[in-house]
């Protein structure tokens, strides 16, 4: 028998993707289901395969402060490989129902396989160590270390602290500084899966429940919901509810004109597209959807194929399309790039990836591209700001800095009232009317936020 037959094979494709995580930048929700597929798992292997790779990258700023104290050295001096699998070993010791004993012999057994002689006794030796203390006494342990109440739910909770504080502030931007500790619990929950039913295309199928809130989404019984979406070639898609409710704004703010035309300015992935597109072929309106990287230019492509709907696709600069296409949308929706902190329940591992100064990059980038969006929106046009992170410098401040920069042409709508009206029912909003930040705690969404602008007429 080879080390490879020794490891289940659940435990090295959950290992795989931790590694490509690490070295390659990989996103875990891309990669993992071709790892499942190739490896010919059973549901119930895909399962903890599953379990495994998105438990640990969750809780993995946790299991490194564990780690460090049971190996009495800091992470940044353990070999990298062998970080992996302490960090595989230890949510199964602390988080899961695997028995003790084989989470550490399938810990050494990987080991073996990825490290050194000497590194199979260090794993093994480590997670022992961790072993022999209950979860809640590495909890005690954990938070006894931290020095504040910031860096206690970073702790406990495995955020970085500038996103704990981002968020607290956020969250006190709306009066519900208290909802913290909920927030970032829920950040660490599996989240369901939402798909949206194109409208005019399709239904949602016999079985499966409406969203609460998005008048166009379902969720599933259970089980993998890519049956479904390719039975029904694409008219049925994954997609979060909130950002369903982000492109609803755009398209039921108010009602559509025959002949309006439409603008994605960022519209990879290119969900958000196919559900502007359905929405304007029902309404009589035309949509561009641009993209400036090609690779994601192609899956707007193929989002859009399924909507009977000729929705052209540039690969152009979203910040020259002002300039090249001044006054010349009735709708614009602006998606833009940020830092998804919103969205660290589908992918835990951006925490740890993102910085303050990434917030600062984007930033900038963001107020150009709305400023492209104000000059290629007609005069009395609705340009509708979407990111999916809940940043004050990325949300309340880009759009008060572009108010002010196009005082007298650019207003700010009521935008809560607008959701509000696009909801199945009445959602818990807080804060300023005229602005709309959802919760994964609150709304069980991404945490999107969306304000609808408008174009003052000449």
């Amino acid at each position: 028998m080879n080390d490879r037959t020794r490891v289940q094979p659940s435990r090295r494709v959950a290992y795989d993707v931790l590694s490509a995580v690490r070295e390659s930048d990989a996103y875990a929700n891309l990669l993992l289901p071709g790892r499942i597929a190739r490896a010919g798992l059973s549901p119930a292997d895909a399962a903890l395969a599953t379990e495994l790779t998105y438990g640990t990258l969750r809780m993995q700023g946790y299991y490194d402060r564990v780690i460090a104290r049971a190996a009495g050295r800091p992470v940044d001096r353990i070999d990298p490989p062998l970080l992996d699998v302490l960090r595989l070993g230890a949510h199964q010791l602390l988080s899961t129902r695997v028995p003790s004993h084989a989470a550490v012999n399938e810990s050494v057994a990987l080991a073996r396989q990825v490290g050194s002689r000497s590194g199979t006794g260090f794993v093994n030796g480590v997670l022992r160590e961790i072993g022999r203390s209950t979860p809640e006494q590495w909890r005690e342990r954990v938070l006894a270390d931290a020095k504040n109440e910031d860096e206690r739910f970073a702790a406990i909770t495995s955020h970085p602290a500038w996103i704990v504080r981002a968020f607290h502030r956020s969250l006190e931007a709306e009066g519900r500084g208290e909802e913290l500790e909920a927030l970032l619990e829920a950040d660490n929950a599996a989240p369901r899966v939402n798909l949206v039913a194109l409208p005019g295309l399709a239904e949602p199928p016999s079985g499966t429940r409406p969203d609460r809130f998005s008048p166009v989404g379902f969720t599933a019984g259970g089980g993998d919901p890519q049956g479904l979406v390719t039975e029904a070639e694409g008219r049925l898609r994954v997609q979060d509810e909130g950002s369903q409710l982000a492109a609803l704004a755009l398209t039921r703010a108010r009602p559509i004109e025959d002949g309006e035309r439409w603008l994605d300015l960022c519209a990879g992935p290119g969900g958000k597209a196919a559900l502007l597109a359905a929405e304007a072929l029902a309404g009589g309106a035309s949509l561009v959807a641009n993209e400036v990287v090609p690779a994601r230019a192609e899956l707007v492509r193929r989002a859009l194929a399924a909507v009977p709907l000729d929705v052209p696709v540039w690969e152009r600069d979203g910040l020259e399309v002002g300039r090249g296409e001044p006054e010349s949308f009735d709708r614009i929706l602006l998606d833009a790039p940020c830092t998804g902190l919103g969205a660290l329940r589908r992918r835990p591992e951006a925490r740890w990836r993102k910085t303050p100064r990434d917030v600062a990059e984007l930033t900038t980038l963001q107020a150009r591209l709305l400023d492209s969006a104000v000059e290629a929106l007609k005069p009395g046009g609705l340009l509708v700001y979407v990111t999916c992170s809940p940043h004050l410098a990325e949300t309340r401040s880009v759009v008060a800095d572009a108010l002010d920069r196009h005082r007298g042409v650019l207003r700010l709508g009521e935008s809560a009232e607008i959701v509000q009206s696009v909801a199945n029912e009445r959602l818990d909003l807080a804060g300023d009317p005229q602005l709309v930040q959802l919760w994964p705690h609150r709304h069980l969404t991404d945490a999107m936020f969306i304000a609808v602008l408008e174009k003052v007429a000449g």
